[in-house]
């Protein structure tokens, strides 16, 4: 139990701190001239949270954990990353059907950076699983 708590602290950390250098830094101005005026001042915190807790939890489930089962660091990316794309799919598409303003553009980018970010958090903290199972 313990062994999946630090592979989860792990998959946050990666996928945490990527994803706000990624939010803050290198598409903060991209975002803001596609959905800028959607956008709150200070995002809320409460929510936000709530998302990253869920949403890591099932990369846990779904991804990282099989893949420790199978002793696989392919697999893990592969769930991974298909676990990305499901769900940032799920979230753009949807705001493409349905919202004025959100752009083909803009769900192509998120949905490429969710597969991405996704990918590499879970396999990340694959290999801290693998290490711990290992010693």
């Amino acid at each position: 139990m313990i062994k999946y708590i630090l592979v989860y602290l792990v998959a946050a950390l990666v996928f945490c701190l990527l994803d706000f250098v990624w939010l803050t830094v290198l598409a903060k101005e991209f975002y803001r001239s596609q959905i800028g005026s959607m956008m709150l001042e200070q995002p809320k915190l409460i929510p936000a949270a709530i998302f990253y807790v869920l949403y890591l939890s099932g990369l846990l489930v779904f991804a990282i954990i099989p893949a420790l089962r199978a002793q696989s660091w392919p697999l893990a990316l592969i769930l991974s990353a298909l676990l990305g794309l499901i769900a940032y799919s799920t979230y753009d598409l949807s705001n493409l059907a349905t919202l004025k303003g959100w752009s083909t553009s803009l769900a192509c980018v998120d949905i490429a950076w969710g597969t991405f970010v996704t990918g590499v958090a879970g396999t990340s903290a694959y290999f801290v699983g693998r290490f711990l199972t290992e010693r």
